[in-house]
């Protein structure tokens, strides 16, 4: 965990050691110095997020299953549905990160 937070760290205080003189100043300057770090940790982020929801409604999805085989056929479709569109949000935000 200490590794993690000296790394966030080191990422948000890059940003002074590349500073100039003048222009306005903020707790983190986005320069292309920063905003790429910033773009790895908004997919990184995405795809942890993304990751848990899917294990999180495959599990409660084939438990429902295995809790009732004939109710099988009725939640295939929207739980393939539901993975569908939580990787869709994760792509998007791949997407996003080489638009900007």
């Amino acid at each position: 965990m200490s590794k993690f937070l000296f790394a966030l760290f080191a990422v948000v205080v890059s940003g002074v050691a590349f500073a100039q003189d003048g222009g306005v100043t903020t707790l983190i300057p986005m320069n292309e110095y920063t905003k790429i770090p910033m773009y790895f940790l908004a997919v990184a982020f995405a795809a942890f997020a993304g990751t848990r929801a899917q294990s999180a409604a495959a599990s409660v999805a084939l438990e429902g299953m295995a809790r009732n085989p004939a109710a099988a056929d009725k939640l295939f479709v929207p739980m393939i549905l539901g993975l569908a569109l939580m990787e869709s949000l994760v792509i998007f935000t791949l997407i996003t990160i080489f638009l900007v």
